[in-house]
């Protein structure tokens, strides 16, 4: 009975660190159907630079980076003692940040538009490199798991870009915004 009883405290005591390293993986669940809808037919009819990465190297790319964040914002969470006054901006810029990641896919995938893609992707970088800022005074290590995301979002930024730069005068369907 006592082991039984450990085995289900160890099993509440993961709990947080499961939901906070699954949370970033939730909208991408959304954005996943709006992008495998969109390849296709739009995406692969837009003009890309030679370096633009192949399609299969996104999915495992952003699943790492979404599993990385989750896991420093659980440790921010756990450093500052659960949701509290102390945790509502680390926490919050972090929510902030990840409902702007959450939005550009339907943006740029869902509506086509490029230049608003270009915007979200931009304004995103700025709120991950706040949260990462915030969370290095909290706990370094976790913003040191921000690292590559800033990053990706840096290349993503230049990439949304020049789709966008290189296909706004295309008779592609809303791909001049």
């Amino acid at each position: 009975m006592v082991r039984q009883e450990a085995a289900m405290e160890e099993a509440q005591s993961m709990t947080p660190l499961v939901g906070f390293v699954l949370l970033p993986h939730v909208g991408s669940i959304w954005g996943a159907r709006i992008t495998k809808k969109e390849i296709p037919n739009w995406y692969e009819s837009l003009e890309k630079p030679s370096w633009n990465p192949p399609n299969w190297i996104f999915a495992p790319v952003w699943g790492t980076l979404y599993s990385s964040m989750g896991y420093g914002s659980y440790l921010v969470w756990k450093e500052l003692g659960g949701f509290n006054e102390k945790s509502m901006v680390p926490l919050g810029l972090y929510a902030g940040q990840l409902a702007l990641n959450w939005s550009w896919t339907p943006i740029f995938f869902g509506k086509h538009k490029l230049g608003w893609g270009l915007v979200t992707v931009l304004l995103t970088a700025g709120a991950a490199t706040a949260t990462t800022t915030v969370w290095h005074h909290v706990n370094k290590t976790a913003s040191y798991l921000m690292y590559p995301y800033l990053a990706w979002l840096t290349f993503a930024s230049v990439l949304n870009y020049r789709l966008w730069k290189d296909n706004r005068d295309k008779k592609h369907p809303d791909a001049s915004e």
